[in-house]
């Protein structure tokens, strides 16, 4: 899937959190592919940008490309088998900011919808109840404004698009999302109203918990 017009952020160029012998901490901007895509064209990303100053530094996980927020990279193998098994046995927490078109009328709940990639349409994934795989997303409301609301999103499950998808089936696409909102939805904001706030992951060599914060940008 092409991506058209990549233009992506250059200021700030690298912002670092945390960085210790085993892991880096970086918060990615809206607008920045976290890995790099097949066309010559879609080479800048946070992995090459990283690995410019840490070449040893491996990728653990992904934010898409519209999403900013914290993301971890390991330095070197061993700290990326370890913190690649604590995202697949789900002993990571993380939560997101997200600000979703309309009013929601409930102050918290839960979505649970089986998501598959939308093939024709890719990136683009769907909800399909015979095939797809599951989806399970916390949410709570933070705040609400007259057109919009601002919410706290955890995701249980890891999907492509999870939490844009589910916003959608609840009738509240997130705000700038050109995938999933509405035509009005896209126009009121001026990036994708998405951001992974919060992470805690365990230090590959200590044993210790560690918790990050990223203040959202919007």
């Amino acid at each position: 899937m092409t991506l058209f017009n990549y233009q992506p952020p250059t200021e700030p160029y690298l912002e670092i959190l945390h960085q210790d012998e085993a892991l880096l901490i970086l918060n990615k901007p809206s607008g920045l592919l976290t890995v790099p895509g097949k066309a010559p064209e879609h080479q800048d990303c946070l992995e090459r940008r990283v690995q410019r100053v840490y070449p040893q530094a491996r990728i653990v996980h992904r934010l898409d490309m519209s999403t900013s927020g914290i993301v971890v990279m390991a330095l070197g193998l061993e700290a990326q088998r370890h913190l690649n098994r604590q995202f697949e046995l789900r002993q990571t927490e993380k939560h997101y900011i997200a600000r979703v078109e309309g009013t929601m009328q409930a102050a918290s709940g839960v979505v649970e919808l089986p998501l598959i990639c939308d093939w024709p349409n890719r990136p683009k994934q769907m909800v399909c109840f015979e095939r797809g795989k599951r989806a399970l997303t916390n949410f709570v409301v933070l705040a609400r404004e007259p057109n919009a609301t601002r919410v706290k999103l955890t995701p249980i499950t890891g999907r492509s698009h999870q939490l844009r998808v589910h916003m959608q089936w609840l009738g509240h696409p997130i705000l700038g999302d050109k995938f999933y909102a509405s035509h009005e939805g896209v126009i009121a904001a001026p990036r994708l109203q998405l951001h992974a706030e919060f992470l805690a992951v365990i230090h590959p060599t200590s044993g210790n918990t560690l918790e990050f914060y990223a203040k959202c940008p919007f």
